[in-house]
């Protein structure tokens, strides 16, 4: 993850169903289910001036460090979170049980 982006918070938005990461003037966001525990990624937007920037990778590490820290098990829909899982197995460790392991 970009330095600049180690210190902000992610904002998991229970209104709109979206985590969320707020650089600057923008809002990088994945929207997710949840459901039983278990979190469906769906889809992931970074605004046109951030793209490139790392952003998205920032908000994908930060949710994923949430889901393992609260506790619940990923199924990834979204084939930019899919993407990253592929280059990081290591986070097959939070992967719901019906996914099968990158």
């Amino acid at each position: 993850m970009n330095e600049e982006y180690v210190n902000l918070p992610l904002v998991k938005n229970q209104e709109k169903n979206r985590f969320e990461l707020k650089i600057g003037d923008y809002t990088v966001f994945i929207d997710y289910k949840e459901r039983s525990r278990k979190i469906w990624l769906i889809h992931t937007e970074s605004p046109e001036e951030l793209k490139g920037k790392g952003a998205a990778t920032a908000v994908i590490e930060k949710t994923l460090a949430y889901i393992e820290e609260n506790g619940y098990k990923l199924i990834p829909i979204c084939p930019v979170v899919v993407a990253y899982l592929k280059r990081h197995t290591d986070w097959n460790r939070i992967l719901d049980a019906s996914v099968e392991p990158f």
